[in-house]
């Protein structure tokens, strides 16, 4: 790390606390998919924010939203009505049609705080306080929370914060037999991912979020969906879970809900969204009128033809990286659309990525095999092609394990 980087690298480490291991770069501009650091160095932008950048750096059509809310009105706060959150609600409750009640906060933790909490809520108030277990799986990641913590299933988030929320109730991922024996009669919800983002992109195997929502609706625990990292068209469709055909009473959003802007939602069902009564639950920030302008803004450019374009864009990137496998440094592809992961075998992925920055491209290693890809979904062609060109280099280039 030079000059500028290397001089904004250590003024954070003077000031900020070190809980996060960055790479040796300092990102001070963005447009589309490229970035260009401190020193002017210019990547194509394949971690997009942790799948955050749903349509890239600086998109006109979300400046614009951005800048024309700014300048009538902030923030008011929930003592009022807001306007612009009224209005994205109901784009939201429109294009998610088992959903009639939106719940607005600022991250995807706190849309999975919100949604954990209702599930206890709802049969508190329906008269089975015993009933408050929330299942989920193992290897899972739902935020970093106390509560969001607990339940995610990876013990090195929950080292050292203990002790955590008691109630909580883990199984495999993928095993509808654990699944049934552990929805007896004080489980509340079952929270699960359609795809496992943060435990290397590991997608529900076939048939599993079917055999979940039948297995809850018929034991009367409620089915939450954690559609953070997978939802607002990151898979091909807006959320994930219309892949499976199959709908939940709960639903969490962030991340490409703002395309970048800090916003979250818990959708709900009105059988279950009405019990988050007044002064149940909150969040001052929450639906505030520059987040609801930019997502509405995001909502409007993703029905635009933008999803069609990214499941086309999307198959040609995951072919493109299927055929790295000849170079004998890939074992498998895996995940849908525009999230991704690369599973490579015999050298370190933390070496690939450290060798695909040097060669302008930005990916992030889980663990020591996998890297995960999540480009914009306006991802041209060329830039996919030219991606999978500097991640082959960057493959071949790596040390092999000793």
């Amino acid at each position: 790390m030079t000059g500028n980087n290397e001089a904004v690298a250590k003024r954070a480490q003077k000031v900020l606390t070190p809980n996060y291991r960055q790479q040796p770069v300092a990102i001070a501009r963005g447009e589309g998919v490229r970035v260009w650091d401190a020193d002017g160095n210019e990547y194509l932008d394949f971690l997009g924010g942790v799948a955050v950048n749903v349509l890239g750096h600086c998109h006109p059509a979300l400046v614009k939203a951005l800048e024309e809310q700014a300048r009538t009105v902030w923030h008011v706060s929930n003592h009022y009505f807001i306007p612009r959150q009224v209005e994205l609600a109901e784009a939201l409750l429109e294009v998610t049609p088992w959903a009639s009640r939106a719940f607005f906060c600022n991250s995807g933790a706190e849309a999975n705080e919100a949604m954990l909490k209702l599930a206890r809520k709802y049969h508190h108030d329906l008269g089975h306080p015993e009933r408050n277990v929330i299942v989920s799986c193992d290897d899972s990641f739902h935020g970093r929370s106390l509560f969001t913590v607990t339940v995610g299933g990876q013990e090195k988030y929950r080292q050292g914060f203990e002790p955590l929320v008691p109630g909580v109730r883990h199984v495999k991922f993928g095993d509808v037999a654990a699944l049934e024996a552990a929805l007896d009669g004080t489980a509340a919800a079952f929270i699960v991912e359609p795809i496992m983002g943060e435990s290397g992109v590991i997608p529900a195997p076939e048939g599993y979020l079917q055999a979940a929502r039948e297995l809850t609706r018929q034991r009367g625990v409620l089915l939450c969906l954690d559609e953070v990292q997978t939802g607002m068209g990151r898979t091909g469709r807006l959320w994930a879970h219309e892949w499976a055909g199959v709908t939940p009473d709960l639903m969490s959003s962030a991340k490409s809900l703002g395309g970048g802007f800090p916003i979250g939602a818990l959708l709900a069902s009105e059988e279950v969204g009405q019990h988050l009564t007044p002064g149940s639950h909150g969040s001052t920030y929450g639906g505030n009128p520059l987040g609801c302008a930019v997502a509405l803004a995001v909502l409007a450019e993703l029905s635009g033809g933008v999803l069609e374009g990214s499941r086309e864009v999307g198959a040609r990137l995951r072919a493109g990286l299927e055929r790295l496998a000849a170079g004998g440094r890939v074992a498998s592809v895996r995940g849908r659309g525009m999230l991704l992961a690369v599973v490579v075998k015999g050298v370190s992925a933390a070496e690939v990525m450290k060798g695909a920055r040097a060669r302008g491209l930005l990916v992030n290693a889980i663990g020591d095999d996998v890297l995960r890809l999540a480009p914009p979904l306006n991802l041209t062609a060329a830039e996919a092609d030219l991606a999978v060109e500097r991640l082959a280099a960057a493959l071949a280039a790596a040390p092999a394990k000793s």
